[in-house]
């Protein structure tokens, strides 16, 4: 039976999906050719669920601690999570020409939130030519930039390791010291930051917006214009209020011109969204942009793309409700009207992804008593969201890497359950009820 027009099948089939490669990549990050300095297998099974998920927390520093073929297998498993399992799978089976069933092709909606089967090939054909270009000319443009300050093979492999990283809002980094050196380079900033929007717009929103331009579609969709809208606004928001709360911290940005602050404010704002890069140091930031930080993060990017999070067509769905409430009258806009299931799922979404949080925060707190509640709750919506943006431990590596293993475990699960959406995973792991057909009288409860 399904549940909101969904199969609870499905989405088990794509955690246990996730979980197998996260296995498999940390098989081959353990192997002796991959790192250049010992790691668990937890460690090794942490980092590849963090590639697969496109989190970036980080418990060992990928630059120093990885070898050239260990960076490789990571950014595999980067694209594999940005482009979803069950497309990397289709795509070969579109190489050899053999046919996909039904199961397979639901599989494939689901992996790309695509809203039916119609179109599915053409769409995924089209996201698959998007996804080339986009990481390609971003790779270009940063192996231009970084030719300036290496020789060219190195500057070649930074630059297609950075736009993949970044376009799936990834985070990862093979600087030793991440990018935090380029915090006040324009083209980097402006590179960088382009990526990740395009990437967590998601891929029905990118192919609608490129018919749109070509003329080839007479209006965009009611989810597109709510996505752009939502997304201008929380940046725009974002950037304010971080611009405000660090404007006179010396440790952070106080001491830079305004350029650089709005720079670095915007920055920040931009990866706060799920990508996890940083250029600012964020153990240094305030308590109140830490919390800001940790509620903008679990809002998350749109989705059917490389973003998590509650995700912000949620976020609007339940601000409609609660102003179209209000008012008295239905939950509408852009003249259209949202449907009771789409406001009954965000609901779910957003109490699920609260029980989530609280559960896990509370749990970290116990076993990491020694840390303070601010940096495990910003850590723990940081892996929920797959934001992969950390307090850190005070070096280069995330704040989970000085956790013990049982709080790594959590963090893991975290990383897994929103890669696949907090709402496919708790309809993956709660047993259905049979159908109920009796009506019950209704109550009344005071609120």
């Amino acid at each position: 039976m399904k549940q909101f027009g969904l199969d609870r099948r499905t989405f088990k089939i794509l955690l246990v999906g996730y979980i197998i490669i996260a296995l498999i990549g940390a098989v081959f990050l353990h192997s002796n050719w991959a790192h250049t300095t010992p790691i668990t297998f937890l460690d090794a099974f942490f980092t590849s669920t963090s590639a697969i998920s496109m989190t970036g927390l980080v418990v060992k520093n990928t630059a120093v601690d990885f070898t050239f073929l260990g960076q490789i297998i990571l950014l595999i498993l980067i694209q594999i999570g940005g482009l979803g399992y069950m497309s990397i799978g289709f795509f070969v089976y579109l190489l050899i020409r053999k046919k996909v069933g039904f199961s397979g092709r639901n599989l494939l909606k689901e992996s790309l939130f695509y809203p039916s089967m119609d179109g599915l090939f053409k769409f995924f054909k089209k996201v698959l030519l998007f996804i080339f270009i986009i990481e390609l000319a971003g790779a270009l443009l940063l192996t231009m930039r970084f030719a300036l300050d290496m020789d060219f093979k190195k500057a070649l492999w930074f630059g297609i390791f950075h736009s993949i990283s970044a376009f799936n809002n990834a985070g990862f980094s093979i600087f030793e010291h991440g990018i935090s050196t380029y915090k006040n380079d324009i083209a980097i900033n402006l590179i960088i930051t382009t990526l990740i929007i395009i990437g967590g717009l998601g891929y029905f929103v990118l192919v609608e917006l490129y018919f749109f331009q070509k003329k080839r579609l007479p209006n965009l969709s009611l989810h597109t214009k709510v996505v752009v809208l939502s997304t201008i606004i929380l940046i725009l928001s974002s950037t304010v209020i971080i611009l405000a709360l660090e404007y006179s911290n010396p440790k952070t940005m106080g001491n830079f011109s305004l350029f650089d602050k709005i720079l670095s404010s915007y920055f920040t704002a931009i990866n706060y969204r799920t990508a996890g890069f940083n250029t600012l140091n964020i153990n240094h930031l305030n308590d109140a942009s830490l919390f800001f930080g940790s509620l903008f993060m679990v809002i998350g990017g749109a989705p059917g793309g490389t973003a998590g999070g509650m995700k912000i067509t949620t976020v609007i769905t339940l601000l409609l409700y609660a102003y179209w409430s209000i008012r008295d009258g239905r939950v509408r806009i852009f003249g259209h009207e949202i449907s009771q299931e789409t406001i009954s799922r965000a609901f779910v979404i957003a109490i699920g992804s609260a029980v989530y949080i609280i559960v896990a925060v509370i749990l970290l707190s116990l076993l990491e008593s020694h840390f303070n509640f601010l940096p495990l709750l910003f850590e723990t919506s940081s892996a929920f969201a797959t934001v992969g943006i950390s307090v850190g431990n005070g070096e280069t590596l995330s704040l989970c890497a000085s956790f013990t293993n049982p709080s790594k475990i959590i963090i893991i699960i975290m990383m897994l359950s929103g890669r696949i959406g907090v709402f496919a995973f708790l309809l993956s792991v709660f047993k259905q009820d049979k159908a109920i057909h009796i009506r019950f009288p209704e109550g009344k409860i005071n609120l």
